[in-house]
């Protein structure tokens, strides 16, 4: 059988589709810190995130004697109808919950879900597996604590870019665990899941100082809990994959979608054209149409009536 990319492509209007590629075509793309140096500048200019409105509330979540920082928005009325546990990007190096702030209180009021976003440590001060153990940290508590905090036992999990890898690290862990069903749904966007050069979507970030940073020290990069491509993915949740077509990690992302069906999960793969990393944060109406769909597609697989 034999297609073409086009064929995969998200249905968005042919108008959001110029918008962005004019909106993209006059932006420099950017890039990442190269160096322990670069990265602590970009730290020091980035500006703080602006606040929702209402506000979340901050607290720990513990679990298993470990403790991590998150922040909580739940639906201004009424019981939630389920929770999404999200973890934020930025290369395992840089940003925090804060960052995810306005979308997750908007994503809170428009579907009624209660969000938990984790702020897990970054590295290189605290390179893996501190991440994905803060991660794991969170979700344990989520499953203790929902039904009596949020009033509904029905999860999902997701993140982007970075926290889609530290997502599906998450959910492989629960399925070690045996614990994995608490979850009805997961959200990649534009993860990252080969870190360790082995395959050819790995081999074009190879040079990235984000891995060297996270994972610098280890010598066997194919752990599942690093690079999840390697994973056994069988009986995992069904899970949506977004990604834009210009996306430098669109073939990792195609590989993770052949690999999750492979193993008889239900996968859900949408590129959205014309897009770049990121492409979901960006002020455009593309960037809006995907939102709106991932606010969907966790309603149909969480929601409770």
């Amino acid at each position: 059988m034999r297609f073409a990319l086009n064929d995969l492509f998200a249905e968005v209007p042919a108008e959001q589709a110029d918008e962005a590629r004019d909106f993209y075509g006059s932006r420099a793309a950017g890039r990442g810190p190269r160096t322990l140096e670069e990265l602590r500048e970009a730290r020091a200019k980035r500006s703080a995130p602006p606040p929702a409105d209402p506000p979340g509330t901050a607290e720990p979540a513990e679990a298993g004697g470990a403790r991590v920082p998150v922040r909580i928005f739940t639906p201004p009325n009424g019981r939630a109808r389920g929770v999404y546990l999200d973890i934020h990007g930025g290369g395992f190096y840089m940003g925090s919950a804060a960052q995810e702030d306005r979308r997750n209180r908007r994503l809170a009021d428009a579907h009624r879900l209660a969000v938990v976003s984790v702020d897990y440590r970054l590295a290189p001060e605290h390179p893996w597996p501190a991440a994905p153990d803060d991660c794991e940290t969170a979700a344990l508590w989520l499953m203790d604590q929902a039904r009596d905090r949020f009033g509904t036992a029905r999860l999902a999990i997701g993140g982007s870019s970075a926290g889609a890898t530290l997502a599906l690290a998450t959910l492989i862990r629960l399925k070690d665990r045996g614990a994995v069903d608490a979850f009805a749904g997961a959200v990649l966007r534009f993860g990252t899941y080969d870190l360790s050069a082995q395959t050819p979507a790995g081999r074009r970030i190879a040079d990235e100082y984000f891995i060297q940073a996270y994972v610098g020290h280890v010598s066997d990069r194919t752990l599942p809990d690093i690079s999840p491509v390697y994973g056994d993915l069988r009986g995992l949740p069904p899970t949506l994959l977004v990604v834009g077509s210009a996306d430098i990690l669109l073939e990792d992302n195609l590989a993770m979608a052949g690999r999750l069906s492979a193993a008889g999960n239900n996968v859900d793969l949408r590129i959205y054209p014309e897009a770049p990393h990121g492409f979901t944060g960006h002020p455009t109406a593309m960037a809006e149409t995907a939102l709106s769909d991932i606010g969907t597609w966790l309603l149909d697989r969480i929601a409770q009536p």
